[in-house]
């Protein structure tokens, strides 16, 4: 059973959630947030599988929560994914640097925030390729040049290729397929690579490729 947490600072807007997510047999709701601040309440009672997180509300906001939950290592087992009106906004970059696994527009369609909710979390991020691609190019470039990260001395000659395509949105099964490699194989490269750097997903991994300047919005788009 998929534990799930609401946190949005609109009524309806939660009402309609649960009822969706209610409606499946692995998925429940165990509790709602108005708040940032009621957020880390509840996820500390519940022990979510998943937060669903509104990032513009009254006092503690989304983002927030967001870094306090992540950092948590009495949550290490929880999944944080942002609830935005705008699909593409500095907060929401910011929620993924602090290592949410995604994002959904809260006009997103039924089946599809239902199969976000399992994707993340069975791990994975809620991150599709051409997002990646649009949240690169949109945020990423504007602190300027990205340097290499030291962090990425830690990984070998294969590690780093797989890392880059991770980076460009590829499954595991597709990065299989691109190195002629076993899915299983696959998966054991991408799960060592994020325990060398130390993040907590995929997210994670598209975001500090980009800033490490192993990728770049050019190379992505494929000019």
């Amino acid at each position: 059973m998929i534990r799930v947490l609401l946190v949005d600072d609109q009524t309806l807007v939660r009402a309609g959630f649960k009822s969706i997510l209610d409606g499946e047999a692995d998925i429940r709701v165990v509790a709602e947030a108005a708040d940032g601040k009621q957020a880390l309440t509840q996820a500390h009672e519940h022990q979510p599988d998943v937060v669903l997180m509104d990032i513009r509300m009254p006092g503690m906001d989304g983002l927030t929560a967001t870094r306090h939950l992540l950092a948590d290592p009495k949550l290490t087992g929880t999944k944080v994914v942002i609830l935005t009106t705008f699909d593409l906004d500095d907060e929401v970059y910011g929620a993924l640097r602090a290592g949410a696994s995604g994002f959904l527009v809260k006009d997103t369609e039924p089946m599809e925030l239902i199969h976000g909710v399992r994707v993340v979390a069975r791990g994975d991020a809620l991150l599709a390729p051409s997002i990646t691609r649009r949240l690169i190019s949109e945020f990423a470039g504007r602190s300027g040049r990205p340097a290499p990260s030291p962090r990425l001395a830690a990984l070998t000659e294969r590690e780093r290729e797989v890392m880059t395509l991770v980076a460009t949105g590829l499954s595991n099964d597709e990065i299989a397929a691109r190195l002629v490699l076993s899915p299983a194989t696959a998966k054991t490269h991408v799960s060592r690579i994020m325990t060398k750097l130390d993040v907590r997903d995929r997210a994670q991994l598209v975001v500090l490729a980009y800033e490490s300047a192993m990728i770049t919005p050019k190379w992505l788009s494929g000019d």
